[in-house]
């Protein structure tokens, strides 16, 4: 017998049910083998089970064995001699994540092609979320591990994306994936719905105006800057009792709660760097108990504002200088940050950050960004970050936090 020949993989398929792995470990157990590999999975109650072992010099009477005791139990046994231990062991190099609503066979087959035509091969699969979006998880291997390989990678998967309806995200594998530990998020369109300049702009009756200053600079057309203090200017005059009301009526975006209440459960410093305004985003840092925010300051005189803001502009280089600032206070490399942000201000942040993740963003940002999200649910940045639905409900459970609100399409 070769030293190939010396291994058999035992799968056993069928009905998920207790007792399974006691009666396949009871008869491998009264042969006497060595075990090399396990892996089970069950999908909608089906049960696969795969063991690797080393063969006895005489297989049949385990094999026969085996059928025995699995019919016994209404299941199914294969087992095949000579497989290579070895193989399947490598770390894959990359994780891909799948987001859709839904996600249909075309798409996923399409990203599938977009991922073999870079000569990488799916290690594994397996579904992280049903709700609010269909998330599929794909362990991924490439050739080598070259600049170039990964740009390929990233690029052609996108490109299939975008023709399929659904979002992808793209991060190194291993513990590279893991080790994640900060993550900062843009505020106005990103952390909460809509933008606060144009809320506070509507007690002036300038919302209208304010607004095309904002698009302008989110698409990157004008320095934000700039755009801000054009903005502001136009608040000159109004009682600083609206930025508390402003404050006061400002609503998360679907999904915030649970994303930043999950992600501290787990150990990540938590934070925003926002362009809009630190005296109407406090309150919001105080009730997520985030760990850093920084925003511009507007001016106050004899209470009312002055249309000017006061100290350094947040602005998109600043955005960055501060991620780096948080990174280093915390403790943390830049590679284990994430960044999330959805304007041309946001560029240097995300590109500054391990993972940068485009939500809802701009093209100017979604062209640079790791990961797009296009559905308005902020936790689907969970699912990309390799945190499943059912993980984070039995987390909630157990708080009693679990409830699923009805999307409609």
């Amino acid at each position: 017998m070769t030293e190939t020949d010396a291994t058999l993989l035992v799968t056993v398929t069928g009905p998920d049910k207790p007792g399974v792995s006691s009666s396949v470990f009871s008869v491998l157990s009264a042969h006497d083998v060595s075990l090399l590999d396990v892996e089970q999975v069950v999908i909608r109650g089906r049960l696969t089970l795969g063991v690797l072992v080393a063969s006895p010099p005489e297989p049949g009477p385990l094999r026969h064995d085996l059928e025995r005791a699995v019919r016994d139990i209404g299941m199914s046994v294969h087992v095949a001699l000579g497989v290579d231990p070895a193989h399947g062991h490598e770390v894959s190099t990359h994780a891909i994540v799948v987001l859709g609503r839904p996600v249909s066979a075309s798409a996923f087959q399409a990203i599938a092609h977009a991922i073999a035509d870079c000569g990488a091969n799916i290690d594994a699969i397996r579904g992280i979320a049903d709700y609010p979006v269909t998330g599929l998880e794909m362990q991924v291997s490439t050739p080598g591990r070259s600049v170039r390989e990964d740009a390929a990678l990233r690029a052609s998967v996108a490109e299939a994306a975008a023709t399929q309806d659904v979002d992808v995200a793209v991060d190194r594998g291993g513990l590279a994936r893991r080790s994640k530990r900060l993550i900062v998020f843009d505020v106005d369109s990103t952390l909460i719905q809509g933008e606060v300049i144009e809320m506070l702009a509507a007690h002036a009756g300038k919302e209208a105006e304010v607004r095309a200053v904002t698009e302008s600079a989110m698409r990157g057309e004008i320095d934000f800057a700039e755009s801000l203090h054009r903005r502001v200017a136009v608040l000159e005059g109004l009682p600083a009792s609206v930025v508390e009301e402003v404050g006061a009526a400002i609503q998360l975006t679907p999904g915030a709660r649970t994303t930043i209440r999950t992600l501290k459960r787990i150990g990540y410093r938590c934070g925003v760097v926002s362009g809009g305004f630190t005296q109407v985003i406090a309150g919001l840092a105080r009730e997520l108990e985030l760990d850093f925010a920084l925003a511009n300051e507007l001016e106050i005189v004899d209470g009312r504002l002055t249309g000017r803001v006061v100290g350094t502009v947040v602005d998109r280089a600043e955005k960055a200088v501060a991620l780096r600032r948080f990174a280093e206070g915390a403790g943390v490399s830049l590679e284990q940050t994430v960044a999330v942000g959805d304007g041309a201000n946001d560029i240097d942040m995300l590109t500054t950050a391990g993972l940068g993740i485009a939500f809802n963003g701009k093209p100017a940002l979604q062209e640079v960004a790791d990961a797009s999200l296009n559905y308005p649910f902020l936790d689907a940045v969970l699912f990309i970050l390799g945190v499943t639905r059912d993980e984070v409900e039995a987390a909630d459970a157990v708080d009693g936090l679990v409830r699923r609100v009805p999307i409609e399409d």
